[in-house]
């Protein structure tokens, strides 16, 4: 299940990418499939290293072309262990609302992103978030949990503070909205009440089969209850990036990832 839409964020053979908490790596699969360097980050080993198996299962199938590669490792998103400018693409999905000191963090991305570079960010939306916070303290008052629910303009706000150029934003995730509802609701741990089994049955099915009504349902209910606000930036070129192409490609990116722990494809 994505939250970056990729037609809206194109990505190309190549790409040198940076999943910033990348949790159980749905969007750094993605990016490895399109044919991207990817660097796949979270400070979560047990997540990194289930991350570098499916990394390194997906290249025993073959479903990586050939030149892509995948690294994942442990790392600090405050601190980031790459260069600056190292890579083209920067994605960071459902993580800042975790970080006390996200200024910080968008600070780093836009240290590592070339000139020119896309990034994606993605939070939890404002409406749905205030319903769930309203209806369980568990929710959120657990270690590791939202510490802050983001109004659109002040995500784009900090955005543009932090000196990236938002080009684009949409709603995603519509029917899970309601899913988090009812956990609230009946507790957040209690995955045995029959209104959560059941809608999450419903999740999985649609997950699995992708069948065209609740994809069109969920395309109309985005705007409204959509889980998930995504923003897409740009980080502007200045006249001092006006080099040539080769000295692009000398940038250590690539070097740097090989140095880390996990498993390289």
């Amino acid at each position: 299940m994505l939250t970056v839409d990729f037609s809206r964020f194109p990505l190309a053979p190549g790409d040198r990418v940076l999943d910033l908490g990348c949790g159980a790596g749905r969007h750094a699969f993605e990016c490895y499939r399109r044919g991207a360097r990817v660097v796949a980050l979270d400070r979560n080993g047990e997540e990194i290293r289930e991350v570098a198996r499916w990394f390194a299962a997906m290249k025993e199938a073959g479903e990586a072309p050939e030149g892509a590669t995948a690294t994942a490792m442990e790392g600090d998103a405050l601190n980031l262990p790459f260069p600056d400018d190292s890579f083209d693409v920067v994605i960071i999905s459902e993580v800042m609302e975790h970080i006390p000191d996200d200024k910080g963090v968008l600070a780093e991305m836009v240290r590592v992103l070339r000139p020119g570079g896309r990034i994606a960010v993605t939070v939890p939306r404002y409406g749905p978030e205030k319903i769930c916070w309203a209806l369980s303290d568990a929710y959120h008052e657990v270690e590791g949990g939202h510490i802050r629910i983001y109004r659109a303009d002040e995500l784009l706000a900090r955005m543009r503070e932090a000196g990236l150029r938002p080009y684009g934003t949409h709603h995603a995730h519509a029917l899970h909205s309601p899913y988090w509802w009812l956990k609230c609701a009946f507790g957040v741990d209690n995955d045995r009440a029959l209104p959560v089994k059941a809608y999450h049955k419903l999740l999985v099915w649609d997950i699995m089969k992708k069948p065209l009504a609740t994809r069109a349902a969920e395309r109309a209910l985005n705007p409204l209850i959509g889980k998930s606000f995504v923003a897409y930036a740009t980080k502007p070129r200045t006249a001092a990036d006006a080099r040539p192409a080769a000295a692009d490609d000398a940038r250590p990116a690539d070097a740097a990832a090989r140095t880390t722990t996990g498993t390289g494809a």
